[in-house]
């Protein structure tokens, strides 16, 4: 009877350490077909792919003009075109008034001009956030045709100026006159910018 109670309790003990580590039976997961172990291409859940957005660029787009400024407006860069032209055109007079423009970086504004024969010209500019403003003077012959870049200036800056002291104003060569352009751009920077013609 002795052997009994001490082969019971380690068969007891057996019993429940082969309970306690045996795995239990698998079970089905009404949601996944799979059995357990498995991977299925049916039971990978699948997202839509959504399209990551593109960032939108506030760059001007090449060849874009710049927004005219109202002549009215324009008339408040006259005393510092006036000085610039002081130093830059001595004893030559406006030919017109200042013309402004709201430029983005790469923008251009024209101002038709009349070019006379053997007149002498001079340009000068002026930007408020344009960090690199370049003038341009060119002759356009015929509406269908393209302009003819007679002049450009080769300052750098804000300040620009075409036919300046340095340089000597630009003549016109031709006994004759004809249409003419004066195009602004904003090479670097954005904001405004003003320009006023000299003539003698």
């Amino acid at each position: 009877m002795m052997r009994v109670f001490h082969v019971l309790p380690l068969s007891l003990a057996a019993l429940g350490a082969l309970a306690c580590s045996s795995t239990p039976e698998p079970t089905i997961d009404p949601n996944n077909p799979c059995p357990p172990g498995q991977w299925c291409a049916s039971a990978v859940p699948t997202t839509p792919a959504t399209a990551v957005p593109t960032p939108t660029t506030t760059a001007a787009p090449a060849g874009s003009a710049a927004t005219p400024i109202p002549p009215v407006a324009a008339v408040a860069a006259t005393p510092i075109l006036q000085g610039m032209g002081t130093t830059e055109a001595p004893g030559m007079k406006p030919d017109g008034g200042p013309f402004a423009g709201q430029f983005q970086e790469g923008q251009a504004l024209e101002q038709q001009i009349n070019i006379s024969p053997g007149k002498c010209y001079t340009v000068v500019g002026i930007g408020l956030g344009v960090q690199e403003l370049d003038i341009q003077l060119v002759s356009q012959p015929a509406p269908a045709l393209p302009p003819v870049v007679l002049a450009q200036d080769s300052t750098t800056g804000a300040a620009a100026t075409l036919g300046g002291k340095a340089s000597g104003c630009w003549k016109n060569p031709l006994p004759i006159g004809g249409p003419g352009k004066v195009i602004l751009k904003a090479t670097k920077g954005a904001g405004i910018a003003a320009a006023q013609v000299f003539i003698k």
